[in-house]
């Protein structure tokens, strides 16, 4: 994982660094990759993310199987948080 961020911060650095003496076409290429990057970014930290909360969930079920209703609602809204945000990086890439 640290290999991952590491690369994709040194792609966000050093992109506008390059940048400038580029064709259009090459330029829009480097925007695309970094866009792609930027999503699955966030697609694999949500992802990440929203396997440990229903996990953690699941187990305190196990545990309790009487404060179900209690853990299955706040969990179902963390998760739909989680996926918005993916969402959210989603769209942004769209509109940029």
């Amino acid at each position: 994982m640290k290999k991952l961020v590491f690369t994709a911060a040194t792609l966000f650095a050093a992109t506008p660094a390059f940048a400038e003496g580029w064709s259009d076409a090459q330029s829009s290429t480097i925007k695309a990759a970094v866009y792609f990057l930027a999503v699955a970014l966030a697609a694999s930290v949500g992802t990440k993310s929203q396997s440990a909360a229903a996990s953690v969930a699941l187990e305190g079920i196990a545990r309790n199987p009487s404060a179900a209703d209690k853990i299955m609602t706040p969990m179902i809204l963390g998760l739909a948080l989680m996926e918005s945000l993916v969402i959210f990086t989603l769209i942004s890439i769209f509109l940029a």
